[in-house]
């Protein structure tokens, strides 16, 4: 047999450097761009993705093929050099690191939607956590 059955799906977060607020909504497009261009490069699956002011989640399948981290690294270093390249300056950079969730193809449309609400989700903690501070 020369091919591999996988079913591996992943919920991948990871933040800009020092957690700046430089994801724009001009950045949050081109990473909407040329983030799933590097997911089929290297052979996965893109799913959904979505990004806030400092940090962004995605939902992947990943090959058995790639290391996860190595799979991460390429899409965080095409997507910054591409952000880089389009705004003619050097000052996109992601932190170091990233966090991953497994997920069974059942949760897929769990975490779909998720994601997808990742800017109501962020609104809705800020009105709370202000809330809570004028108390």
């Amino acid at each position: 047999m020369s091919q591999s059955f996988y079913k591996l799906y992943y919920h991948v977060i990871w933040t800009t450097k020092d957690r700046q607020p430089i994801i724009s909504p001009f950045v949050g497009a081109l990473l909407k761009e040329v983030i799933p261009k590097t997911i089929q490069k290297y052979g996965g699956l893109y799913f959904v993705f979505n990004a806030v002011d400092d940090h962004v989640h995605l939902l992947t399948s990943i090959p058995p093929k790639i290391s996860i981290s190595e799979f991460v690294n390429k899409i965080k270093g095409s997507s910054s050099h591409h952000i880089n390249i389009s705004q003619n300056e050097k000052s996109f950079y992601w932190q170091s690191g990233f966090g991953i969730l497994s997920l069974s193809e059942k949760g897929i449309p769990f975490v779909k939607q998720y994601i997808k609400n990742q800017k109501q989700h962020h609104k809705n903690n800020r009105n709370l956590i202000n809330i809570l501070e004028s108390c």
